[in-house]
């Protein structure tokens, strides 16, 4: 999945009317114990590299649970928040699906959401994660079962570094221009390729000068804050800094990047570890050791920081008894400990939960990267408009590395916009 591609805005206030929003999976009577039951499961991997996985995985879980049928529709990811928006605001919602993390406290909000706490889904709670449970939380109840995790983090060729004569990460922005400065240099080909003119990739500079785009306890807009500007500053100097590629603004820039890297034409780029299997198919990754994750580098603060992502699975409200239940038996499945490390081996992706870390689990080198990183990763906050704040800050963020406008005064855009998202809040 990219999370390159910003989330929409969810219409948070719409009315849900439960008893009119059947199951589109509905294979038998509500009764649930006079036959099978058919219930739908929207996936939202991406097609080639990772829904065959969960494929396998939904015919395991059949033949163990011969009296449940699962219908498995792939929906491409950056389609699926609009379609579970529409299809749990009518008819026609899918009983149990996988959602970005981000989607859960504005879908809660909405009623969409069946609470999962002490339900088959959850069971085995205690072995995920603390702050993933508290991430699918809503007004103190469960909406999520945490599937996959990850977060950003700097990937890098090791083979670049040593012929630059780098040996070890950056660990501050300053320490990344001297070091796409030398592999430049030395090497030959770019230092670092960043992703522009997106809100999710820009979050690091955020957190390592110890702010977000928003304060969600204190309700106060401080996306346009002093410490916001000289986030902003920095991340837009990367792009003119000797050894690194320029703004790519372009619709294909995401693709441009990762072409970059996994052919060797650039040495470092900020990533999350959904493209690993992808890393691996290029050229310059043919030896999978050849690939290096480190933190993202540290701001002004000291401290480095990145946004915690991933997916949940969740059950449709509107679902009669019967889909519920068997929506919250797969929702358990796919995430036990079994599944997971399934997952992790056939699509290079972060477990939840610990004991899904094993040790044929952790020898892949990407996944050993990001599990390292993770105690970097910032949880979202309980905010339902959270995701929806990704789209003008990265509107913004592509007019201030274009030239367009410059940094307080794009930032400043970006707050005015918010303040329409979120009347309650201060600036």
């Amino acid at each position: 999945m990219r999370r390159g591609i910003a989330a929409s805005a969810l219409v948070a206030a719409l009315a849900v009317t439960l008893a009119a929003c059947g199951s589109s999976g509905s294979g038998s009577d509500a009764k649930g114990d006079s036959g099978p039951v058919s219930i739908t499961y929207w996936d939202t991997s991406n097609a080639t590299n990772e829904a065959p996985n969960y494929q396998e995985l939904v015919k395991k879980f059949e033949a163990a649970n011969p009296n449940i049928k699962v219908n498995f529709e792939n929906v491409p990811f950056d389609q699926a928040q609009n379609k579970l928006q529409t299809a749990m605001g009518a008819k026609g919602a899918p009983d149990v699906f996988r959602a970005e993390v981000g989607w859960t406290p504005a879908f809660a909000k909405a009623g969409y959401l069946e609470p999962l706490d002490g339900t088959p889904a959850l069971s085995d709670v205690s072995a995920f994660q603390p702050n993933l449970i508290q991430q699918a939380k809503y007004e103190g109840k469960t909406y999520g079962a945490p599937l996959v995790t990850d977060t950003l983090g700097l990937m890098y060729n090791k083979d670049l570094f040593a012929k630059a004569g780098i040996t070890k990460a950056p660990a501050t922005w300053d320490e990344l221009k001297t070091a796409a400065a030398q592999i430049k240099e030395k090497a030959g080909v770019d230092g670092f390729f960043m992703r522009a003119g997106d809100g999710y990739f820009a979050m690091p500079f955020l957190f390592g000068e110890g702010t977000n785009m928003v304060d969600a306890a204190g309700k106060k807009v401080t996306v346009n804050s002093p410490e916001a500007v000289k986030a902003i500053e920095t991340y837009k100097s990367l792009f003119t800094a000797p050894g690194t590629a320029k703004a790519d603004v372009t619709t294909d820039s995401y693709a441009h990047m990762m072409d970059a890297f996994n052919t060797g034409k650039v040495a470092m780029i900020i990533q999350g570890p959904w493209e690993i299997t992808n890393v691996y198919k290029g050229s310059a990754f043919a030896d999978k050791k050849n690939l290096g994750v480190a933190p993202v580098p540290a701001g002004s603060t000291g401290k480095a920081g990145a946004p915690t992502g991933g997916h949940n699975v969740s059950v449709y409200a509107g679902s009669d008894a019967a889909h519920k239940a068997a929506a919250e038996k797969l929702a358990g499945f796919l995430t036990s400990a079994e599944s997971q490390t399934f997952l992790a081996l056939k699509n290079s992706t972060l477990p939840t939960r610990a004991d899904a870390y094993t040790a044929e689990v952790k020898a892949d080198p990407g996944i050993a990267g990001y599990q390292a990183v993770l105690s970097a990763a910032q949880p979202r906050p309980e905010l339902p408009e959270y995701s929806s704040l990704f789209g003008p800050f990265g509107t913004n963020l592509g007019k201030i590395v274009q030239g367009q406008s410059d940094t307080k005064a794009g930032l400043d855009a970006a707050a005015v916009d918010y303040a329409k998202l979120l009347p309650g809040f201060s600036k």
